[in-house]
């Protein structure tokens, strides 16, 4: 796929204003979705800023506004076009004179969507991400843009890691080209290899980390594989490096972050590359807490398992994809599993960590699913005990297999059972907080506002699983953002819990 700026035209009265003589331009990144695009933000952010853009925090105060937008869902898709257009009315009530969509819903629609969001200024795709601060320019000059046709990125990429490393189809956070390390604004991540310059845009203890971009299952719902690409695992040197590098900015808990984290390595012909990477990562000065994100229940081999629940500075923590619980369901998702193999999975997990934290993410009225299934999901969630359970109603997703898929179910149906398990996990997850009363946790102090000191217990990814308040008597010490302060569960609210600081802490 290629990206053209050309047919330069007049620029716009008010972009002869954009700034005083000698001033950067200034640009702000609005991210929507995952902790995925959360890294491509920075990768963009650090790119801008090497390419002589003056980052700002608030998008009144821009001369560009780059939105980063999130293609998942039919709902995430809709907050991405609310978002574009709430930048794009700043055009006329602020500084900005240009709006740019980025991420994957621009890289899923491309054309598409330019030309039904003409308020949008240009539509990038990935590929445009390497010369980003060179479009932008050109945008801001008057030039006209023309947005990619969208198609199969699975399709775009060399099979072989050494090709794959030349390729000139961009990748994000494994950008083809990269800006010599000396030439970077200082609080830029340097180059390594093919991955590309990063820049903070959030300054709190915790970071996302990209394992890899891509995936390679076929499940019949999810359409990310077309717009994200084919998987791709960085070198765990570029990890590695990038984790000494977020260390040094004061992150405190790396969350390693890709499509499916289980199939790490496999495209580096080690596909227990995670395990042995866990306690590199874990060592790396500054870091306290390595967590991983999104496993794949039929790929979670007993060494991963191992490594995470007992790798010193790794939290046991297991995000697993689960879906559903009925096997005939889950083959009409094109996965794998049953109530029986997913338990002894949760089994195995609990032996070596009994205080694991266990999330996991789950679809309700799927085309075909009957009332016998979804009682097989109610079943095995009461049995499952987990911390946290994310409900999505389905719905259709363009060029998806399950689109297409006989039996499918009314949306007040969909609404009702989705309706139906939330109310039941909500419950559940109340109930498993409950049992942590009287636990001792490690807290991650995230916020100190109004008085209050609020973090995340190991069993707490980031924004997603709740939160632990921390209950300071006049004895305790007031601890500060980044510590880690040990404490005793006294209270919970759903998911979220309140601890008691143990004496002396924070340590």
């Amino acid at each position: 796929m290629t990206t053209d700026t050309t047919t330069t035209t007049e620029p716009p009265a008010a972009a002869a204003a954009l700034s005083t003589p000698g001033e950067l331009l200034s640009v702000a990144v609005v991210t929507l979705g995952c902790a995925r695009n959360e890294v491509d933000s920075e990768e963009l952010a650090g790119r801008l800023e090497a390419g002589g853009f003056r980052l700002v925090g608030d998008a009144d105060e821009a001369d560009t506004v780059v939105v980063n937008t999130c293609g998942f869902v039919e709902q995430a898709k809709k907050d991405s076009v609310d978002t574009l257009l709430e930048a794009a009315d700043l055009k006329e009530t602020g500084r900005a004179q240009a709006v740019v969509a980025v991420g994957c819903l621009a890289e899923r629609y491309g054309k598409d969507l330019a030309e039904s969001l003409p308020e949008a200024d240009a539509v990038l795709g990935f590929d445009d991400y390497p010369d980003i601060a060179d479009r932008l320019r050109s945008i801001l000059a008057g030039e006209t843009h023309h947005p990619h046709t969208p198609q199969d990125r699975r399709r775009l990429l060399p099979i072989s890691p050494v090709e794959r490393d030349a390729a000139a189809v961009s990748v994000p956070g494994h950008g083809a080209t990269a800006v010599a390390a000396p030439d970077l604004p200082a609080g830029v991540a340097p180059a390594s290899g093919p991955r590309a310059v990063r820049r903070r845009l959030d300054g709190g203890p915790t970071a996302p980390l990209k394992l890899a971009s891509g995936c390679d299952r076929r499940c019949s719902f999810c359409a990310i594989p077309s717009f994200r690409g084919s998987f791709v695992s960085r070198r765990p040197s570029d990890v590695l490096e990038e984790a000494r590098w977020l260390g040094a900015q004061g992150v405190r808990e790396l969350f390693l972050v890709s499509e499916n984290s289980t199939s790490y390595g496999k495209d580096l012909g080690d596909l227990r590359l995670l395990e042995t990477l866990l306690p590199e990562l874990a060592a790396v000065e500054g870091v306290a807490r390595v967590r991983v994100s999104y496993l794949q229940p039929a790929e979670t081999r007993d060494g991963l398992v191992q490594a995470i629940a007992s790798t010193p500075g790794v939290v046991p923590y297991f995000d697993l994809s689960f879906q559903h619980a009925s096997a005939t369901v889950l083959r009409r998702m094109r996965r794998f599993g049953d109530p029986e193999s997913f338990l002894g999975l949760l089994e195995r997990v609990r032996a070596l960590a009994p205080l694991a934290g266990v999330r996991s993410n789950v679809i309700v009225g799927f085309p075909g699913e009957t009332e016998e299934d979804l009682e097989t999901l109610c079943d095995f969630l009461e049995a499952a005990r987990m911390d946290v359970t994310g409900v999505f109603g389905y719905s259709d997703e363009d060029g998806t297999e399950a689109a297409t898929l006989d039996g499918h179910l009314d949306d007040d149906e969909v609404r009702a059972r989705a309706e139906h398990v939330t109310s039941l996990v909500e419950e559940l997850t109340a109930q498993r907080a409950e049992e942590r009363l009287g636990e001792v946790v490690e807290v991650l102090v995230e916020s100190l506002e109004d008085g209050e000191v609020v973090g995340r217990a190991a069993h707490q990814g980031p924004e997603v699983d709740g939160t632990t308040a921390l209950a300071l008597g006049d004895d305790h010490a007031r601890p500060a953002v980044g510590d880690l302060v040990p404490a005793t569960v006294v209270a919970s609210e759903g998911v979220d819990l309140v601890a008691v600081p143990l004496a002396g802490a924070p340590a």
